[in-house]
């Protein structure tokens, strides 16, 4: 495997093996498999999990990293074409990565968004750079509109907790003081849906997915014999609910106009998940990717409480992670 940019770019049978592989690295050292490898992490965007989970997947086999974080003693990273520019950024991303990637043997990135429109985050314009300019293997470690590591991380614990296949996954909005990237819900609906679970999306009015976005949940549903809806209607979306997983996102319409989505997000604080929310659910667990904001986006008695897997997904992190890591670089044929 030389590149892990999206779930969508994999088979099913090839995203079950991955996640089957964590659940063996999970229970048996696997020390020795990547010694004298190393990889290069390049965030562009902050990072807690991502950063701290691949550093010590990467040490636990036995590997090496080198991180660049933005703001800790590297230089500014252009990423926009054209004439060159007179601010800030020091060097090109074409210069940077072919670099970076000769100093390793894998490269991850995280690139998150250029937050210039709705149709520049849709088409990965960083993503599909860096892509074209590494040679060696690379990993997403988050962009615009994708993260991978977070999907097969949730998709082991949704097998973990013996989720069925066909059972109902709510995606349920939750109240931010501010807009939030759409990478993570959409992620989290399109690897339910393919998965093949019954997916609805669970947001106020003028929260609903862009058009695009759907049309890529509902390819992945039909590839998964999942189904995928959006409603308002709380109530209807939470009966039967095996799963609710709390997330937040800015409006589409108002997206990198944080005036705008302001205006329409007001009136809607009451969007907080709730133990009142989980009582027509058929015992469902909570998710949630982290970090959460404790008494706005949901209740301390839920995160805190049996029915939560926020910590569980996080530590699930490391260990599909090194299935990733050992795919690329190690033994392992994926």
């Amino acid at each position: 495997m030389n590149r892990f940019l999206t779930l969508r770019d994999l088979s099913t049978m090839k995203i079950e093996r991955l996640v089957a592989r964590a659940r063996h690295i999970e229970h048996w050292s696997m020390a020795h498999s990547l010694i004298g490898k190393v990889v290069t992490l390049l965030f562009l965007e902050p990072s807690h999990r991502t950063l701290a989970s691949f550093q010590a997947g990467i040490a636990q086999l036995g590997g090496a990293s080198i991180v660049l974080s933005s703001g800790q003693g590297k230089w500014g990273i252009e990423t926009r074409d054209g004439p060159s520019k007179d601010g800030d950024p020091e060097e090109h991303i074409r210069d940077t990565i072919p670099v970076l990637e000769e100093y390793g043997d894998a490269l991850g990135v995280r690139c998150g968004s250029r937050g210039s429109s709705l149709a520049d985050d849709l088409a990965e314009p960083w993503l599909g750079v860096i892509d074209s300019l590494a040679r060696k293997p690379l990993i997403n470690l988050g962009s615009a509109m994708d993260h991978p590591c977070q999907a097969l991380a949730d998709w082991k614990t949704l097998d973990d907790e013996e989720i069925p296949r066909d059972g109902k996954f709510v995606l349920s909005w939750a109240w931010h003081p501010r807009p939030q990237p759409l990478a993570l819900p959409a992620t989290a609906a399109a690897m339910a849906a393919r998965r093949g679970m019954k997916v609805t999306v669970l947001r106020p009015e003028g929260f609903g997915f862009p058009a695009e976005l759907r049309s890529r949940i509902i390819a992945e549903a039909k590839r998964g014999g999942g189904t995928f809806e959006e409603t308002d209607d709380r109530v209807g979306a939470l009966a039967g609910a095996r799963v609710v997983y709390a997330e937040s996102w800015g409006a589409p319409a108002t997206i990198h106009s944080p005036a705008r989505d302001s205006n329409l997000r007001a009136p809607q604080r009451a969007w907080r998940i709730e133990p009142s929310w989980l009582e027509s659910t058929e015992d469902a667990i909570v998710m949630h990717c982290l970090p959460a904001r404790r008494e706005i986006q949901i209740a301390e008695t839920v995160l805190d409480g049996p029915r939560s897997r926020a910590t569980r997904q996080a530590v699930n992190r490391l260990h599909v992670q090194k299935a990733v890591l050992l795919a690329m670089l190690g033994s392992d044929m994926v």
